[in-house]
């Protein structure tokens, strides 16, 4: 009898082990099942990705003149801002560049003026001519009258003179008066030619002297345009900051003789950072443009910062590479392939400037 009590014992606690167990597993599942929904749901919502960096504009500083350096404003990782002096180049030899070209666009104008001066001067005689041809047509016109007046009086002293009315002394005056009014016509005539000439002469000294005005001027162009030459690479002796941004990569020293185009130092904008999130083409079906973007940087794991999804790249990161993949080839494998999402960060979500061009992040993109 013990025995069996015993045995019945052992049967009913070896069953609320069973229940028990069950019951655990049951939970287990169950919470498994629960954790395996949220995790989906949170994958399906939440796409995010490892392969990613921060990108911002490098703007490299270099001199467009040569010369010798003579201040350095700026030390390395120093924050300034647009507009601010970087560097100033020593500025004797343009200076004496500048005032040579000054100098020859002022000894242009002095001959423009003089060229002014011969114009008015011709002009000025063209138009005394002018008046002195207008004089000597009107003398020729009344020495015609004249002489239309004496042949009057000679044809009737020869008729008088004939029939004996007049003496031969006045007939020889009437004859005499006929020949000076010829003469003097003749005279007004010739006059009026050597007037003509000496007019077209000078016209055509005025059309000379007006045509080297404008080779004058042109000359003053050029000079200018040298002028206005020294005087931008005079300006160029002081470079200034493209952006807002830190110094970088400074590889200069007070005394250093740099040529133009040599890089000098770098700026590193922090106006328009982005990150480039190379996404798996499979996650690309819900990814659209303006979504928002939580972001994670590796260097500060107890911070969050925002953005938002500004584009998708045209092309994979691979076909863009030195060299891209050949796929008709007999020894293809696909490849999954990561397509480049360009995501912006919300203004004000760096105010102190902590991020990094290059940091790694772990962007995750909220689908609604």
């Amino acid at each position: 009898m013990d025995e069996e009590k015993k045995n019945s014992s052992n049967n009913n606690n070896n069953n609320k082990r069973k229940k028990f167990g069950f019951l655990v597993l049951a939970v287990v599942l169950l919470a498994g099942a629960v954790s395996l929904f949220f995790y989906l749901r949170y994958k399906a919502t939440h796409i995010t990705t490892d392969d990613a960096f921060i990108e911002g504009n490098i703007h490299t500083i270099a001199s467009k003149v040569p010369g010798t350096v003579k201040k350095i404003y700026v030390a390395s990782n120093q924050y300034v801002k647009k507009g601010e002096i970087l560097v100033e180049l020593d500025t004797a030899d343009y200076e004496v560049k500048l005032q040579e070209a000054s100098s020859g666009v002022n000894a242009e104008q002095a001959k423009l003026i003089e060229v002014g001066t011969r114009i008015n001067v011709a002009k000025s005689r063209v138009a005394e001519l002018n008046a002195a041809l207008g004089a000597a047509k009107a003398n020729l016109e009344l020495q015609e009258a004249n002489l239309q007046q004496a042949e009057n009086d000679s044809r009737r002293a020869e008729n008088l003179y004939k029939k004996e009315s007049i003496s031969k002394d006045r007939y020889e005056k009437m004859m005499t008066a006929h020949t000076v009014a010829l003469a003097q016509v003749k005279a007004a005539k010739e006059q009026i030619t050597q007037v003509e000439r000496e007019l077209e002469t000078q016209k055509t000294i005025v059309k000379q002297t007006e045509a080297s005005r404008t080779a004058q001027m042109s000359a003053i162009q050029e000079k200018e345009a040298k002028q206005n030459s020294a005087q931008l690479n005079y300006e160029y002796t002081k470079i200034y900051a493209p952006a807002d941004g830190y110094v970088t990569r400074k590889s200069i020293e007070l005394g250093n003789q740099i040529q133009a185009g040599q890089p000098i130092m770098a700026v590193v904008s922090f106006d328009d950072l982005s990150i480039t999130a190379n996404y798996k083409e499979t996650q690309l079906e819900k990814i659209k443009p303006g979504q928002k973007v939580k972001i994670k940087v590796d260097s500060y794991p107890g911070k969050t910062f925002d953005g938002k999804v500004d584009s998708i790249m045209a092309g994979t990161g691979a076909v863009f590479s030195l060299f891209p993949p050949e796929n008709a080839t007999g020894n293809y494998v696909k490849v999954v392939q990561r397509i480049p999402v360009k995501i912006v960060l919300d203004e004000d979500t760096d105010k102190d400037h902590i991020l990094r061009i290059g940091m790694s992040v772990v962007p995750t993109i909220l689908i609604e």
